[in-house]
């Protein structure tokens, strides 16, 4: 049976009709503009409002204001932030709850025009590891449940990111009676096939990803391997799962002059660069970036330099944490002095260092799409990435860059340093690398994912998926 939410009519209550949102013509936007007058916050057990006015977003481990590249921030930080605000720009209000990790960060923050981040206290106000938030998440859901009270606030459909909020979407459900969407960005499944012993997910994760493929009205997958692996391999109904990659802002991503990016950033002028960006995690494939340079120097040519753009480093520029392990694995392999590490660097700085390199190194074990390589090629700087996850769509070999078999230093090696030695070659690279980031505009995605939105709003749960395909 479908969900419907009961109306006013049902209850006796005359009100004004309501308009379906559509498409306009012209731009291919949503109209979510209500012409009867009212245009307060949507309110409980009244519909005056069209089926789909505000969204909410839960992002339970990781804010979208976290800095780059520094413990579980990533790409999807990037993710949440960017689709938050051009929904807003197509007309839906957005809040996003996460996890509050100081005590004396404000409840509540303005990310852009349209979009609010909720800081919720569930569980110590600081950061914590992200496997020991589970026990929190009630206290999460009531603490966000507490918040749209006092808001007086209704919404027409979540949107949950990573396993922990998709969990916390679903106890949200039973206050909120609304719709969930859920996107896994990884999955425990994809990650230990690809992961050693010590670092596979644990059987916690396992389990509730495999009850939120059932619980959740719908699944948005990165890309295409991603949906077959929920259909065939997790048993997920084929209606559910809809293929939406994430975008690209091509207003902050596009080729800027290479001489002036090295004046700005330090770099030497006729180095050989290669830039690397990215949290200090396994999965990213670090020692094979490492392996493959120490290959480098047995090839003919002077050795690159590695810019490496991720992890933490004190005052003095020296690596910190994680990143000190990575430092001190390039010194035993003899090949610390090619290293430069950078640390966490601000979104607005990293179309500088594209810019400023050669080419970008993705050695990831897995990626769900491959943000970092997008960006890369969105600045016109071909990419040699992993023959893995979402990588292996988003990247076009011998397009755009070239695809190597992951955790191979030799492979990886070999594609540098073709790149790198051949100056036409590279130049065909980035005028081809332009045209494949071309796809993953911002406006495409949100109107995909809008799309979604709509039709479990107005109680529809077949047919969900867009039919624009950005993979093609």
């Amino acid at each position: 049976m479908r969900h419907r939410r009961e109306t006013p009519k049902d209850r006796g209550i005359l009100s004004a009709p309501r308009l379906h949102s559509g498409r306009s013509a012209a731009k291919g936007r949503f109209n979510l503009v209500n012409p009867y007058g009212y245009q307060g916050p949507s309110i409980f057990g009244y519909e005056t409002d069209t089926p789909l006015r505000r969204a909410a977003f839960i992002c339970v481990h990781t804010s979208p204001l976290a800095a780059l590249g520094r413990n579980d921030a990533g790409g999807m930080n990037v993710y949440v932030r960017d689709l938050a605000c051009q929904l807003a720009r197509l007309g839906l209000e957005v809040d996003i709850f996460t996890r509050r990790l100081d005590p004396h960060t404000p409840e509540l923050t303005i990310l852009c025009p349209g979009v609010r981040i909720i800081n919720v206290t569930a569980g110590p106000s600081q950061p914590i590891d992200k496997q020991d938030i589970f026990p929190f998440l009630p206290d999460f859901a009531a603490e966000a449940v507490l918040f749209s009270l006092r808001q007086g606030v209704r919404y027409d459909v979540v949107h949950s990111h990573y396993w922990l909020s998709g969990w916390a979407a679903h106890l949200l459900r039973r206050y909120w009676d609304t719709p969930f969407v859920h996107m896994f960005h990884t999955t425990a499944h994809m990650k230990n096939a690809v992961s050693g012993p010590g670092h596979r997910e644990p059987a916690l994760r396992l389990q509730i990803e495999r009850h939120l493929i059932q619980l959740a009205d719908s699944l948005i997958a990165a890309n295409p391997a991603e949906r077959a692996d929920l259909i065939w391999r997790q048993h997920t109904p084929t209606d559910k799962v809809c293929t939406v990659p994430p975008g690209v802002d091509l207003d902050l991503f596009f080729p800027r002059d290479r001489a002036d990016a090295r004046r700005r950033l330090g770099l030497e002028a006729d180095a050989r660069i290669i830039l690397f960006v990215g949290r200090v995690d396994p999965i990213k494939g670090i020692e094979t970036l490492l392996q493959a340079v120490r290959q480098l120097a047995t090839l003919p040519g002077p050795p690159p330099t590695v810019v490496f753009i991720g992890g933490e480093v004190d005052e003095q520029g020296r690596p910190m944490g994680a990143l000190a392990t990575v430092a001190s694995e390039a010194a035993d392999l003899g090949v610390a002095d090619q290293f430069r590490f950078i640390g966490s660097q601000p979104q607005d700085q990293l179309p500088y260092f594209y810019a400023a390199a050669d080419v970008v190194a993705v050695p990831s074990r897995y990626e769900s799409f491959g943000l970092v390589a997008v960006e890369a090629m969105a600045s016109g700087t071909p990419v040699v990435a992993s023959n893995a996850g979402g990588l292996t769509f988003t990247v076009e070999d011998e397009v755009s860059g070239l695809l190597v078999p992951p955790q191979q230093p030799e492979a990886l090696a070999a594609a540098l340093h073709r790149v790198l030695s051949n100056d036409m070659y590279r130049t065909d690279l980035s005028e081809g690398a332009l045209r494949c980031a071309s796809r993953f505009t911002w406006p495409a995605v949100a109107t995909a994912i809008l799309h979604i939105y709509e039709r479990l709003a107005e109680g529809v749960r077949a047919n969900l998926c867009c039919d624009d395909e950005i993979y093609a």
